[in-house]
């Protein structure tokens, strides 16, 4: 079992940058993949970016990518999102999940194992 918890989630101006945390508790946090995901009003769950146990692979959707990074501290047990350049269609609750498989491609959230209860980030225009 591992939990999750995020924050650093706000309201911010379309521009503006914000950094996401995942706190993990539990099982030992290296050796899952992480990955954040997000979900806007209506619509289904996405993923933004995934980082391997290790943390010497990361991917990204095509609409962060130039603009967020994915990173992580297993000596902190905590997952990052490092969000630039923020647009009014980033505006979504933010979930990290976490993944016990290395193989997967990370894309789906029925992939991961364990989820946060989520950040609201909001960006006005």
């Amino acid at each position: 079992q591992v939990q999750l918890v995020e924050s650093g989630g706000g309201l911010v101006q379309a521009g503006d940058s914000l950094r996401l945390s995942c706190a993990a508790s539990g099982r030992t946090f290296s050796y899952y993949a992480m990955g954040w995901f997000r979900q806007a009003p209506g619509k289904e769950r996405e993923f933004v970016a995934r980082i391997s146990a290790s943390g010497g692979n990361t991917k990204y959707a095509d609409s962060v990518k130039g603009r967020f990074t994915i990173s992580r501290d297993n000596a902190k047990n905590t997952l990052y999102l490092q969000m630039k350049s923020l647009k009014p269609e980033d505006t979504a609750v933010y979930y990290c999940g976490a993944d016990s498989k290395s193989y997967g491609l990370g894309y789906l959230p029925r992939e991961y194992d364990y989820w946060g209860q989520g950040t609201q980030v909001t960006v006005s225009p």
